[in-house]
């Protein structure tokens, strides 16, 4: 009994659920989109593919713990983390040559979509690739566990692939698929006990758990009555495993410093903590927009005009390169940070114009009209062109801020009140 002898296997539980916590933090819409994304998994199950401790046997079936293949794949998935999706696809497809049946290459080829869609989930290309190879991943899985259904590899396959489905399904609306899919998730999952002597790679999982399982029901009270299903966490506890694991993990280590540096700088309120981790993930990451888009935003909050001002132009000469990943979200935010340096820096405000109208260009080209930083740019063009006695130009930034804004926010009254003042004009 392989769930049995091998205890450990029972971490992909909290794990998974781990990770259905957080993504109900990113997720800012409607109440039923967070209970949906509840069912969601993501890229933290891929970790448990390079654990280091052998639990199975050598075999074309039990690929998860391949020393080979953790070396390869470790390598390939730097290069997805990197946003370098052709080569890590290139190894990623070597991996489905040598071994067809096994879901595994097909789990990894579509984690390579996933990531393409994380700058901007408001692209849809790459939704119809990414599911072809989930769903190859669930047929192979599939497969093995019709074989055996005590295979805990072929269960934790189905339901990582599924999870990742009902994400993408949550994203896109599509809410029946998604509770489909991501009851499909939990159908195979094992219910877990804690796991005892961790190790680091292990331990994030649990760590996860122990933080998140106290946010969501102060945070989200209508999941406290499915928290009681399960073991209380310790938020605290969460912290310092996170921490551990940061400091002694090999293969986990670049999932919980990305997961610590969000906790720093929206729960725990620490930006100057969050910031040392923002910057080690931009400096061995140079070319993930996620990243880099993080590590802007974090000096931003902290008033860091100096460094600010140097990956902020980075970011935006990513973007005239047409570098992959780097599009309009993250040059809103990189133009709106160069105003700011303009304005606080160099007292520039001619030179922050150009900026400012650069966030409306971004902000326009992917629809997020709904944007603080396009709000406070048309703000800022609106106020200077009257400044500059160019009655006419403040008033088209002013109609399309009120257009733009709610009855009830200052700058929609600000711009209501300017229409009305300079109406001749």
């Amino acid at each position: 009994m392989i769930l049995k002898k091998h205890s450990k296997f029972r971490y992909n539980f909290d794990c998974m659920l781990a990770y259905l916590f957080y993504s109900l933090i990113k997720s800012r819409r409607s109440r039923f989109y967070a209970f949906i994304m509840l069912f969601s998994a993501s890229y933290l199950q891929a970790q448990e593919v390079f654990n280091k401790e052998a639990i199975y046997e050598k075999g074309e079936e039990h690929l998860l713990d391949n020393a080979l293949i953790q070396m390869e794949a470790t390598a390939a998935v730097n290069d997805m983390y990197n946003f370098k999706f052709e080569k890590a696809a290139l190894q990623f497809g070597w991996f489905k040559e040598k071994y067809p049946n096994h879901p595994l290459p097909y789990f990894l080829l579509g984690l390579n979509e996933w990531w393409k869609i994380m700058p901007n989930s408001d692209v849809e290309i790459y939704d119809d690739t990414f599911l072809s190879y989930m769903d190859l991943s669930i047929d192979k899985a599939r497969d093995l566990y019709q074989k055996d259904a005590e295979n805990a590899e072929a269960a934790f396959f189905l339901a990582a692939a599924y999870a990742f489905k009902s994400r993408l399904h949550a994203e896109r609306k599509h809410w029946a698929r998604a509770t489909f899919t991501g009851k499909s998730s939990l159908k195979f999952l094992r219910k877990g006990k804690e796991t005892e002597d961790l190790s680091p790679e292990l331990l994030l999982g649990d760590a996860l758990y122990n933080y998140y399982s106290v946010w969501i029901p102060e945070n989200y009270p209508m999941l406290k009555p499915i928290l009681l299903l399960f073991r209380k966490g310790d938020q605290r506890l969460g912290l310092e495993q996170l921490k551990e694991v940061t400091q002694n993990a090999f293969y986990t280590r670049t999932e919980a410093q990305y997961f610590l540096m969000r906790i720093y700088r929206t729960d725990e309120k620490k930006p100057e903590e969050a910031l040392v981790i923002a910057e080690y993930l931009n400096k061995t990451f140079p070319d993930n927009a996620c990243f880099h888009r993080y590590y802007a935003s974090t000096l931003y909050s902290l008033g860091r005009t100096a460094e600010l001002e140097r990956v902020s132009l980075d970011i935006l000469q990513k973007i005239d390169a047409q570098m992959i990943g780097y599009e309009g979200i993250s040059g809103r935010y990189a133009a709106y940070y160069m105003a700011f340096v303009q304005m606080s820096k160099y007292q520039n405000p001619s030179k922050a114009q150009e900026y400012y109208q650069r966030t409306i260009d971004f902000s326009e080209q992917t629809d997020h009209l709904d944007s603080g930083y396009y709000h406070s740019a048309l703000q800022q063009k609106a106020q200077y062109a009257h400044s500059q006695k160019n009655y006419k130009e403040a008033k088209k930034y002013y109609t399309l801020l009120k257009q733009h804004t709610k009855s009830k926010d200052k700058k929609h009254k600000e711009a209501k009140k300017y229409l009305k003042q300079y109406k001749k004009y």
